[in-house]
């Protein structure tokens, strides 16, 4: 299967006045297209640092990322930003919705920035509203919805792109767990008939046992991996 992440000698240091912290200290990783992969540990492990240099969102000290054929490590900041827009597709704990955006225009707000037609934009975001179950509710706000019905619009807004991977930190964590369940539930079948890969990191060890497989970070290292598709 091919790898859709290659990530080697991972390092990255944070500088608190005169302390370092060694977030990353060497995590050599890959994740393989069409997978769930479950990123597990305790607080001050390094999980939100490693999805958070792998996505672009921050950068490495040293080591090589390559994503989807690019080697992230040696682009430039807006040039990273143009991959993220392309490549990637985020969910956050708390949603992220604009919260004066109706959902559709929630979802459909990246392709607009991406230069996509009104148009196909908003064809394109009420299928993805379609297929996580929130069409019916299209023209409502953020304040409207539910915190699982929240989570599902930007769901569709993490896919609605196309991206190559979708990176998820504690998606479920706002939610009661019958929600979560539900939400890990709709990216399973989306996966499942979508091929859309994912990566998430949780505390949630009832969430990482549904996912592909699960590595387990400590003290800035990768400690053990279990769990196979």
């Amino acid at each position: 299967m091919t790898n859709i992440v290659d990530a080697r000698g991972l390092r990255r240091v944070y500088r608190l006045g005169e302390n370092r912290i060694q977030a990353l200290r060497g995590v050599d990783l890959t994740v393989s297209a069409g997978e769930v992969l479950a990123v597990v540990g305790p607080s001050g492990s390094g999980k939100t640092t490693l999805l958070n240099c792998l996505s672009g969102l921050d950068r490495v000290d040293a080591g090589r990322i390559e994503v989807a054929g690019n080697d992230l490590t040696r682009l430039s900041q807006s040039a990273l930003t143009r991959f993220r827009a392309r490549h990637a597709g985020f969910v956050f704990q708390q949603y992220n919705l604009l919260p004066v955006f109706t959902a559709v225009e929630n979802v459909e707000f990246a392709l607009l920035l991406n230069g996509i037609r009104a148009g196909a934009a908003r064809r394109r975001a009420m299928e993805e509203l379609d297929a996580v179950g929130m069409a019916d509710r299209a023209g409502h706000r953020p304040g409207q919805l539910s915190g699982g019905q929240q989570q599902r619009v930007a769901v569709a807004r993490a896919l609605v792109s196309r991206p190559s991977i979708v990176w998820a930190d504690e998606p479920t964590g706002a939610l009661d767990s019958e929600t979560g369940a539900e939400i890990v539930d709709l990216m399973l079948m989306l996966n499942k008939h979508g091929g859309a890969t994912f990566v998430w990191v949780t505390h949630a060890p009832e969430i990482a046992a549904r996912a592909h497989r699960v590595i387990r970070m400590q003290d800035g290292l990768i400690d053990a991996a279990a769990g196979e598709p």
